[in-house]
């Protein structure tokens, strides 16, 4: 489903979001592989990431109002576990000789300067036993982080993305399946630190080396400078009604190379260009 919004200054911003999309919350937290800020929504029990696309060329026609700004947001579903990941893995502090200590989740998900995570408190409770060891002591929970949970979760996404993959493409419906894990390991790769995908890598009797030296083909044709991924400000929309001018006379404006990006955003394009061919 697309929609439009209004900021204060006028300009308007293309979102596309799911069908049955009902409103939410917007969240400020920390991406689960940079640790940098990134915008989500959280509609009711449903967590949404949100990215920004610009192509080369291109406008919005929004009933009589041109867009000249060919950009806009796009809202996927995430799994909420990737996101709290990181956190419990920070809190877990295990070694070979100790396991790390249990704790509330209230402990776990407070963030200095990240408040929106104490909102996921309700889905980290319904969800986080599928990596965690959980105790009742009295009325109250606690969790700790469980390494085996958490490599069998990986491999239940990589089980689950295995039947995926070849629905966006011939690309990928061509490939053996050795090269679709390599493809799989990268998409991961894109929300879980690198420990984790060792592991993972090491159980799927794949070296992670060979995974980012030898990249297929069509996860490199995906990476490109047309789309760039930031957290959502309406303030980088062009306000007023400049967009209504012409733009002749201007030179284009040069867009930064993203090579670092290859999360759900690729699959994207992926399956727009496939059905251009």
């Amino acid at each position: 489903m697309a929609g439009s919004t209004e900021s204060g200054g006028g300009a308007r911003t293309v979102c596309i979001m799911p069908c049955a999309s009902r409103g939410g919350s917007m969240l400020s937290l920390r991406h689960p592989k940079s640790g940098e800020q990134a915008s989500y929504i959280l509609m009711g029990d449903d967590l949404c990431e949100l990215n920004w696309f610009k192509q080369s060329f291109g406008s919005w026609f929004l009933g009589d109002y041109v867009c000249e700004d060919g950009g806009f947001y796009i809202c996927t579903p995430v799994d909420p576990i990737f996101v709290l990941l990181p956190l419990f893995d920070f809190a877990h502090m295990s070694n070979s000789n100790d396991q790390g200590k249990f704790r509330q989740l209230d402990e776990l998900l407070y963030v200095d300067g990240y408040p929106g995570y104490q909102n996921l408190i309700s889905i980290a409770r319904n969800q986080m036993q599928m990596i965690c060891d959980v105790k009742e002591i009295g009325s109250e929970l606690f969790y700790r982080l469980d390494d085996s949970k958490v490599l069998s979760w990986l491999y239940c996404k990589v089980e689950q993305l295995k039947k995926t993959f070849p629905k966006l493409g011939k690309n990928y419906a061509a490939q053996e399946e050795r090269e679709l894990l390599k493809d799989i390991i990268l998409m991961l790769g894109e929300y879980v630190k690198e420990p984790w995908l060792k592991l993972l890598c090491r159980q799927l009797k794949i070296d992670i080396e060979e995974v980012y030296a030898n990249p297929s083909e069509s996860t490199v044709a995906s990476v490109s400078g047309e789309t760039t991924p930031m957290p959502f400000k309406t303030t980088e929309v062009n306000g007023g009604n400049k967009s209504d001018k012409s733009t002749k006379g201007r030179p284009p404006k040069k867009l930064k190379t993203q090579v670092e990006s290859q999360n759900i955003k690729d699959m994207f394009r992926r399956v727009t260009r496939s059905g251009t061919k």
